[in-house]
Formats: C-alpha cells, structure tokens, sequence
C-alpha cells in the first residue's frame, strides 16, 4: 500500500489579498501551519485552490511557494485534470512535476461522458502520467459519477492509479469500492463529514478542506481511526461536525477562507464567480472558532 498518502491530505486554498492578487505570504504561513500541526500531505489546486481563475503564470509561482515552504517534508499532489482529454495530457507533458508524488486528476465535468468515456480517458491520462494517479470522483461538481465498477476497472488495469478521492457523499459507493478494491489501492475520502466513518470501514485517509484550518484536531481524528479507536476520533469528530457543515453552507472555498479570517491567517477574498461568505455565516463561524 502507498503509505504516502495514509492519513489526512489537504486541499490548499490559493489566498488572495484585497486586490486579488496571490497572497504568498499567508499561503507559506498555512502551509507551515499544517505541517507542523500533523497534516500528512498536501494537495495543490483542487477544487479549493480556485484553480480554475488561477492563472498560468500564477499557478507556478503558487507552486513555487508550497515547495518553498514545504522544504520537501511532506509528500504532495498536483491537481491536473478536465473535461478535454488531450489538454489534460498536453498540460502533463507541460508541467514541472518535480517534488511532486503524484496528481489528483477530476472526472470529466460538464461534457458526462460514458462510463467507457470515462474509462477510456483516465487510461489515456495513465499512460501519459510521468507519477501515480488519484482519480477524483465528485459528481456534484461534475454531473457524472465515476461509478464503482469502472473504477475498479482502472485500479485493476492502471499501476500507476493507485487511488481514488470519493467525494460523492454516498456510503453506500465507498462500502463497494472498499469491498472489491485491489489490496494496494487506495480509497481516500472527499467528503469532510464521512472521513472518519470511512476510515473505520478500511478507508485509506482524506483528502479534506476543513483539516487545513484545524490540522491538529482533524489529523489527529484520522489517526486515532487508522488505528480503530472509534471512541476517541467520534470524539473530535463531534467537536468539528458542526463547522464542517458551515464551510460548505454557502460555497467553497469561501466557507473556508472564512475560517482562515477568523484565525487570522488570511483574508476571505474569492474571485468571480465566487463571492465571499454571507456576514450571517461568518458570524456563526466566528462564533464557532472563539468557542472552539
């Protein structure tokens, strides 16, 4: 099994200042602040990155930060996918992976595509990938699920897919893939609110958005599942559960930029066509990190 990414992965803001402009200084800061908080590997321009308002030149300089500030201590995964499946292939031969230990590459969004589509396009992306694969299902996103059976197809026929985020919120899916995985592959969470119940099922870890505001808390919630100690994780799960719910209450990452304001580790600012959290949902959120 690939041990690199057991446990809790993050799924980075890009903070922004008030003018829009990439905040390097408070990226570096978060970055410092999870790995030194127990976080176990970071995830680069994910949905929660804003990648896809981030531009070229900017998304290397971000990627200069994270491997700046990470000084090579934790493992990390570059996002890299879309619905064009030869731009996705062109943007891998492009890219400078160094430092990198594999790529989170999204299913296809608003194209939907068969399940062979689907199929077809992940094997083509597997045989162009320099590095290891996590696939990431997240059909509210995309309006199509990956489902279980082709999923299974890839991890049997791709070795260099060796993962897949599952952030469908469907336990009944992640149970099915747990049951019928190959031994080595891994099944990571996506959804915040199910990662613990997923790992006590057999579930590798999560790759999570509200981990990288408590990092202390929440990988410390998925070690003590890693181990089986329900009692104990349901116990930090319960003092997390409800910001859980109010990041993704309105949109993300506003929900969790909001959290970052409250700890004073960056602004709220999105870019269009994100708007920042409401001033009753900051409020709730302010209110939970004082009391927390």
């Amino acid at each position: 099994m690939n041990s690199k990414f057991l446990g809790t992965g993050v799924a980075l803001i890009t903070p922004f200042k008030s003018d829009l402009s990439v905040d390097h200084d408070a990226l570096a800061n978060i970055v410092n602040f999870n790995i030194e908080n127990g976080t176990d590997y970071l995830v680069v321009f994910g949905t929660t990155g804003e990648s896809v308002t981030v531009t070229k030149q900017e998304k290397k300089e971000v990627i200069a930060t994270i491997k700046k500030a990470n000084h090579d201590r934790v493992p990390m995964v570059l996002g890299v996918g879309g619905n064009n499946t030869a731009q996705v292939v062109e943007e891998l031969k492009e890219a400078d992976l160094s430092g990198f230990d594999a790529i989170l590459s999204v299913s296809p969004y608003y194209t939907k595509p068969t399940q062979e589509g689907l199929y077809q396009h992940f094997k083509t992306i597997s045989e162009a990938s320099p590095i290891d694969i996590i696939l990431y299902n997240v059909p509210g996103r995309t309006s199509k699920n990956i489902e279980p059976e082709t999923t299974l197809r890839l991890a049997n026929d791709f070795e260099n897919i060796i993962a897949i985020k599952e952030a469908g919120n469907n336990v009944a899916q992640y149970l099915k893939l747990l049951k019928n995985k190959p031994k080595d592959f891994l099944v990571i969470s996506g959804d915040d609110d199910l990662a613990l119940g997923i790992v006590l099922a057999g579930g590798a870890g999560v790759i999570s958005v509200i981990g990288q505001a408590f990092p202390k808390e929440f990988s410390n919630m998925i070690r003590l599942g890693l181990q089986g100690d329900a009692k104990s994780s349901y116990e930090i799960h319960y003092r997390l559960m409800d910001v859980v719910g109010y990041i993704f209450e309105e949109n993300n990452p506003a929900g969790i930029k909001a959290v970052f304001e409250a700890l004073n580790l960056c602004q709220d600012t999105v870019r269009l066509p994100l708007v920042p959290a409401s001033n009753r949902l900051k409020e709730k959120i302010k209110n939970f990190v004082a009391n927390f």
